[in-house]
């Protein structure tokens, strides 16, 4: 597999190629910066070597050697998305297959991307700050000066001094910890990651965090208030993971722990090596929201051991994910369950496709990078578009059993390195050497590089969805006579994930009369539900149909967590209803301090605050 060129990086991947990072890092709440100096053991593949260049963003470096002699270094022009290269000069030169220690002295700026310094109100405990990376997809730059691309994997060894009272963690196994010698009121934790892995994958979390095991590779870790609640929530883990084995080949990361982060957490979840960061709106009380961790569990054979080669290439890990994701589902609770979560992912990707434009390159699964920031081309088209691919391929190559036993062949092919596109598409004409004939009347351009909805809609199992319809549209005819007609049996039968997906349908259509949801409330008792994607829904439902007693509950939610897909649009809601628009802003002027900066400029803006009033100038 010969280097590629990564349009998201500066480093000259053919010259020298990261093999390990030596980590030292100093994390200052007061300054919110980590002082940080980082070893890079470099292997050079050319002759005559002398100078290399890494990523770098908002960093101040201070001092750069080489073997231990210093090196003249210098920031190259600052670019508008991919930060400034760090251009280092050897005092010597070097032939290939040798290797050269590079240490670099820095500090971070307080703006740095990848991390985010939360005060202690914006914690579960309201007592201590809190610091959580962020660095898929290029914002390691900004923690670490390194050669920032996926298409470089290492190991690393970390450091990190933090105050006494708190306590480290990183995308690595626990190695000891021991007082600061330099400092008696901090401690130092120490960490070691044996596998080779991509940048992006360095993680690092620092908070007045507990933790609790959940399995013999597993432990869920939170502050104090939400660790149990975690503990119980993640109780299947090893089952899946054990699934997971089954499915794709052993799991080579050792440790399989959980991070709850605190409730002002805009995000979803991260799937960092032996530390999956997990929204606390996952917590749902019941175990119906913990198939979200069999997505991140993938994430451990594709993505994490098994990796795009660029970011163009992102589909070969959330497609992938995506898929045997939705296996695991199949296994745990059925063949139709999977179908179901199919059938929605379709339509996400509709949305997507629908939010960028039909004709946008950036639809395409395999789209061009050149001068494209990473972060404004992330959608829900790789992981569906990609999922849909690889269904289409699935049922050409003869199933699921089939095609996941190419899935599970390409994951041992291409452990611990990075694959481009064209390596994958290589390797399942290798693999189906048989099936040739069929492989070559797959409409290749349509999926990969054409903009839009897929060339093929697959058929899928509409069982689990038809249910949701119906109900759906029973709710929309009926008169008020027919109000009787309803009863808890109508979704007794029905999953969490069918309730959920009925709950949008209704969003779908015009608002339902006040009294058709009176009785739904009645019926269902949908308030006591502690799920929060039907909570949401739910609420929303209630507001839209000016229901006033559920202004309260929306709010609340909206301001109890921090999660943008959730915050938003319930603020949205209440600012819709007229009568409710002034307490909508008063709320979330009185909350906003809690919140994370990102997701009150943007609620700010959708209540139609002007700058000056939603900071506060």
């Amino acid at each position: 597999m010969a280097p590629v060129n990564d349009p998201s990086s500066f480093s000259a991947l053919s010259k020298c190629i990261t093999r390990h990072l030596n980590l030292r890092f100093h994390v200052d709440f007061d300054s919110r910066v980590i002082k940080g100096k980082v070893a890079l053991t470099v292997e050079i593949l050319e002759d005559k070597y002398a100078s290399l260049i890494l990523d770098t963003k908002d960093l101040k470096i201070s001092k750069v050697t080489a073997n231990g002699q210093e090196a003249k270094f210098s920031l190259g022009p600052q670019h508008s998305f991919k930060g400034s290269p760090l251009e280092i000069s050897l005092p010597f030169e070097l032939s290939r297959g040798q290797h050269v220690i590079i240490e670099v002295t820095y500090e971070t700026s307080p703006k740095a991307s990848a991390l985010q310094w939360l005060t202690p109100e914006q914690t579960a405990g309201k007592k201590h700050p809190y610091l959580f990376s962020q660095c898929q997809a290029t914002h390691c730059r900004t923690m670490v000066p390194c050669q920032d691309t996926p298409s470089v994997k290492h190991t690393y060894y970390a450091q990190v001094s933090v105050p006494k009272e708190l306590v480290a963690l990183m995308s690595a196994v626990r190695d000891g910890q021991e007082p600061d010698p330099q400092d008696s009121s901090r401690s130092v934790f120490r960490f070691r990651q044996p596998v080779p892995m991509p940048s992006y994958l360095i993680a690092i979390v620092v908070g007045a965090l507990e933790s609790r095991e959940i399995g013999p590779r597993s432990r869920v870790w939170s502050e104090k208030e939400l660790v149990d609640l975690g503990a119980y929530e993640f109780a299947e883990t090893e089952a899946m993971l054990k699934i997971a084995e089954d499915l794709a080949g052993p799991y080579v990361w050792g440790q399989y722990d959980l991070l709850v982060l605190p409730p002002s957490f805009p995000y979803g979840g991260m799937e960092n090596p032996c530390l999956t960061f997990a929204t606390p709106t996952l917590l749902a009380g019941d175990r119906s929201l913990s198939n979200v961790i069999a997505h991140e569990i993938s994430h451990s054979w594709t993505g994490n051991l098994v990796t795009n080669k660029t970011w163009e290439h992102f589909w070969l890990n959330e497609g992938h994910t995506v898929y045997l994701e939705r296996m695991i589902g199949s296994r745990l609770v059925s063949e139709q369950f999977r179908q179901f979560k199919a059938i929605g992912g379709w339509k996400e990707l509709q949305e997507s496709v629908k939010t960028f434009g039909a004709n946008n390159p950036l639809t395409n699964l395999v789209p061009n990078l050149t001068e494209v920031d990473t972060d404004e081309a992330f959608s829900s088209v790789p992981y569906e578009k990609g999922f849909a691919f690889l269904y289409h391929l699935e049922e050409l190559m003869g199933g699921p059993e089939v095609f996941m036993g190419f899935v599970k062949s390409y994951i041992q092919m291409f452990a611990y390195s990075s694959a481009t596109t064209e390596d994958w598409k290589n390797y399942l004409y290798t693999y189906f050497k048989d099936k040739v004939d069929i492989l070559n009347k797959v409409d290749w351009d349509g999926w990969m590089h054409t903009p839009g909805m897929p060339p093929v809609k697959p058929q899928y199992d509409t069982t689990l969805a038809d249910a949701c319809i119906a109900l759906c549209q029973k709710w929309i005819k009926a008169k008020e006579a027919d109000l009787k007609s309803f009863s808890e049996a109508d979704i007794k039968q029905l999953s969490s994930h069918q309730v959920i997906e009925f709950l949008a349908l209704l969003l779908l259509e015009n608002p339902i009369p006040l009294s058709h949801v009176k009785r739904m409330q009645e019926v269902y008792n949908l308030n006591a539900i502690k799920n929060s994607e039907i909570k949401l829904r739910w609420l929303r439902v209630c507001v839209r149909a000016k229901w006033e007693e559920a202004v309260p509950l929306a709010l609340k939610m909206a301001t109890e967590q921090g999660r943008m897909k959730f915050t938003r649009p319930l603020f949205r809601e209440v600012y819709n209803f007229e009568k409710y628009r002034e307490e909508a802003v008063n709320t979330f002027l009185k909350h906003k301090s809690g919140m994370h900066p990102v997701t009150a400029m943007l609620t700010a803006k959708d209540l139609k605050l002007d700058q000056a009033k939603s900071t506060g100038l």
